[in-house]
């Protein structure tokens, strides 16, 4: 079962991790920083408090039973209530290609065990800080509620964090979301791809870079709206800038 771990902040922050040790070490690693803490031994348990309680950040191991890291941040961001949570990998796993899978499903910080607290801690500030700042944006200038007029079959509802094709519901990441939600507002235009990165990841990216972050959401997003490899859809490549929307017919 999940414990509490109660300190004088009034963030708190979700451990999950499947070994008992680590998830106690960690938890007291946080407390001494002030936030509360709540633990969680796999992504079910962790499903669990996330129903029952606030939560401002959450901190995972990847390799677990019943459900892992990788299966919780799938499930948590399919979920509006959850979406904005923001989400952190602590893991032994030091590939580079493991590290590579996570940015690509759009984790926010990959951090591998062991790490100095300075280092954890510092991670966490940061999202927590960006999440605050998210919450403090003016809702005009945030994404608008509703999709753009003329995306034809394509429909998108941003304050539900959900779109439709044909009236069929299309099961998108928070970041594939954001991405194609961008697109939507700019229908018909050439988007530069340092643009989307800057929406979905929140980095001031070069092209190179940006594209090799924007290149596996476009192909998802793609795959999930029903086109066959090879095939753009709805969504064309504009050589030499981004990506443009074209409403399908």
């Amino acid at each position: 079962m999940s414990n509490t771990h109660i300190a004088e902040t009034t963030e708190t922050i979700l451990v999950v991790d499947d070994v008992p040790e680590l998830r106690h070490n960690i938890a007291e690693m946080l407390q001494e920083s002030q936030y509360q803490v709540v633990t969680a031994s796999d992504g079910t348990e962790a499903l669990q408090v996330l129903r029952s309680r606030h939560i401002d950040l959450i901190l995972t191991d990847i390799a677990m039973p019943q459900m892992n890291g990788y299966q919780l941040y799938e499930e948590v961001r399919r979920n509006p209530a959850w979406v904005h949570i923001p989400f952190i990998f602590l893991t032994g796993r030091s590939m580079s290609s493991d590290i590579r899978y996570g940015k690509e499903l759009g984790i926010d910080d990959y951090l591998v065990k062991p790490m100095e607290l300075a280092d954890l801690t510092a991670a966490i500030r940061g999202k927590l800080r960006r999440a605050r700042q998210l919450e403090q944006t003016p809702p005009a200038a945030r994404i608008p509620d509703q999709a753009e007029p003329d995306l034809g079959r394509l429909r998108i509802n941003t304050a539900q964090h959900r779109v439709w094709l044909d009236n069929q519901p299309i099961d998108l990441s928070a970041r594939e979301f954001r991405l194609l939600a961008y697109l939507a507002q700019h229908v018909g235009q050439a988007v530069p791809v340092r643009e989307l990165i800057q929406t979905t990841h929140d980095l001031a990216l070069g092209d190179i870079e940006a594209g090799a972050l924007a290149r596996p959401l476009i192909r998802s997003i793609r795959r999930k709206l029903g086109y066959t490899a090879g095939d753009m859809g709805c969504i064309e490549n504009v050589r030499g800038i981004g990506y443009r929307l074209i409403a399908p017919g």
